[in-house]
């Protein structure tokens, strides 16, 4: 088997497509051939070397969707040829080990593409939604880059539970995508005040619960916009981990709650275990629907990765994986 692997941290030239010794299930792990793969902002900053605790060699990709086609011991609820879904680590490979608590089966209702959309920017939408601010129906909630594979998976959730939902962008087609996935506020960040437009929208009473990702060129705007008791999720730093924000949010008791799905105890036991009961099968009926801007075949990694690089793209870029 083959997959993109990288030997030394740089620029997209240092991954290298190489033979690669075929893995072996362990316990609790299934092999999967892999047919799609998702990208995410994540992977270029591990390829850079920028991103925390990034150990080398390693093999790119941080999900995908494909068939099972070994099974470790220990691992009951799959089958070989079972059509699968999920996160693990090496995915831009035409095979890659799953942990049996990070993958599920794909719905015959969605293509290899379209389930490898999912795991990354769904789960991690789940998780801040459900699991850390514990949304309810009828909340105001403000999604900061609604064009990220994140931010159009948490629109979608926050509409279900039948939220009203501010999104921000930073430009006219992606705002325009968010309000085909049913955004009730649009706002351009780098023409318009955040705050403003939300406490205008909401009567003075700011949003209940807001999705961080941005950063510092955000951070005092969003704080700006929630109401009283709201709670600022934080699940990302695509503009710079350090901000600074007045200790006066205390006014408000504003809760600031940081998250990461790769070390919150609470993920697999609680939003695995929901992911899999109640946003499965709305995906299956077709009301919740994997966002893809572009497919491009594997080979075109680098590409995909300037891509990722230029922030134009509305949803997520799928690598389809030659067989």
């Amino acid at each position: 088997m083959k997959g993109y692997i990288v030997h030394e941290f740089g620029g997209p030239e240092n991954m290298l497509w190489e033979t690669l010794p075929r893995p072996e299930p362990g316990p609790g792990q299934l092999l999967v051939e892999v047919h799609a793969s998702g990208m995410n902002f994540a992977e270029t900053r591990m390829r850079a070397g920028t991103y925390s605790g990034q150990p080398l060699p390693f093999v790119m990709g941080m999900e995908g969707a494909g068939i099972v086609r070994e099974v470790g011991p220990g691992v009951s609820g799959f089958e070989v040829g079972q059509r699968v879904f999920g996160r693990a680590r090496g995915c831009h490979a035409h095979s890659v080990l799953f942990d049996a608590e990070h993958l599920m089966p794909l719905p015959d209702t969605l293509s290899f593409i379209e389930g490898a959309a999912i795991p990354v920017g769904w789960l991690t939408a789940w998780h801040a939604l459900h699991t850390v601010a514990e949304i309810t129906p009828g909340q105001r909630i403000l999604v900061e880059a609604a064009g990220g594979s994140v931010g159009s998976a948490a629109l979608q959730i926050a509409r279900q539970h039948d939220c009203w939902v501010a999104a921000t962008a930073s430009s006219d087609r992606k705002l325009d995508k968010a309000r085909e996935l049913g955004a009730d506020l649009l706002i351009h960040y780098l023409n318009e005040s955040i705050s403003e437009r939300v406490l205008e929208a909401s009567g003075e009473a700011g949003a209940d619960v807001s999705l961080m990702t941005i950063g510092e060129a955000t951070a005092t705007q969003l704080m700006d916009a929630m109401g009283m008791d709201g709670k600022v999720v934080m699940f990302g730093s695509t503009g710079g981990k350090d901000i600074c924000f007045n200790l006066g949010i205390g006014i408000r008791n504003l809760q600031l709650l940081s998250m990461s799905i790769s070390t919150s105890p609470a993920f697999v036991p609680v939003t695995m275990k929901s992911f899999r009961e109640q946003a499965l099968p709305l995906f299956a009926d077709g009301t919740f629907k994997p966002v893809v801007d572009t497919v491009l075949p594997l080979g075109e990694l680098v590409r995909a990765h300037r891509m990722i690089d230029e922030h134009q793209h509305f949803g997520k870029i799928i690598l389809e994986v030659p067989q």
